[in-house]
């Protein structure tokens, strides 16, 4: 029995290194010489080549700006419409709320690839096709943050509400004072759930960017893998691969603890 009791541990432990193995060969290859890069023997043959090379090779430090510059504005505006939203939701009271409501749930439902089309059509006769805001635009909004917020606000006593009007809080006092503060946890959820999605986003920023200046990350990695011209250099490609997703992975590693917390203290399982 006592072993039994450490069978879900073991199992994830052994899940642990089955998602860390393509992370161990991307690193394992991306610091081979070429010549080695599919090699399986184990030497000490070390360089740091492919990363110097991939750097001149493409403006990967104008990619990284431009997708830095689309996340931080994306969730910006996100964090505004999302506790807006949320909190009518939970507190307001209005005709339609709970039908309003659903047509939001619906939303969670249905994939952003469906939309590309009249997304585009939207953005070209606005003129913004190739910026930067064309890529941000579709994403100002967020029905899963807002289904997020609400579950949390809903959970805040409302003793806080009364207590805050008697203080002579407006609504947006309110907001921003009391339940902004008091969803710390579960925003840092949402910001971790939009900075990955929108860091890994690929096929709208592609669609709708055309130049160095507004491409994102993951396009110019895509550009850069299908440049080489004698096939796929894997120790280039990996080393390239690593410096688009570093950043996600450290900020994942630094904020996990407060990830699994906020969705166990918004009721999602």
């Amino acid at each position: 029995m006592r072993y039994l009791s450490k069978l879900p541990q073991l199992l994830m432990f052994v899940v642990s290194l089955l998602w860390a193995v393509p992370l161990v060969w991307m690193l394992w290859t991306s610091i081979k010489p070429k010549s080695e890069a599919l090699s399986t023997r184990f030497n000490f043959n070390f360089t740091f080549d492919n990363y110097i090379h991939v750097w001149q090779s493409a403006p990967f430090d104008r990619y990284l700006l431009n997708t830095l510059i689309i996340v931080a504005s994306v969730f910006a505006v996100q964090l505004i419409t999302v506790t807006m939203a949320a909190y009518a939701f939970a507190r307001v009271n209005f005709i339609g709320k709970s039908l309003v409501f659903l047509v939001f749930l619906m939303q969670i439902m249905v994939p952003n690839d469906v939309l590309i089309f009249p997304n585009y059509l939207v953005v070209g006769e606005m003129g913004l096709i190739d910026t930067k805001l064309a890529i941000m635009l579709p994403f100002f909004a967020s029905s899963f943050g807002v289904f997020l917020l609400r579950q949390a606000f809903m959970g805040i006593p409302k003793e806080y509400d009364e207590a805050a009007t008697m203080e002579g809080y407006t609504k947006w006092q309110l907001l921003w004072k009391v339940y902004f503060p008091l969803g710390r946890p579960i925003y840092i959820a949402f910001g971790l759930v939009s900075v990955s999605y929108h860091w890994n986003n690929f096929l709208w920023p592609l669609i709708v960017t055309n130049s160095i200046e507004n491409r994102p990350v993951t396009v110019g990695l895509a550009i850069f893998g299908l440049s080489q011209e004698t096939g796929a250099q894997w120790s280039e490609v990996s080393a390239a691969t690593l410096i688009v997703v570093l950043p996600l992975l450290l900020a994942f590693l630094l904020f996990q603890r407060q990830f699994m917390n906020s969705f166990m203290h918004s009721g999602i399982k």
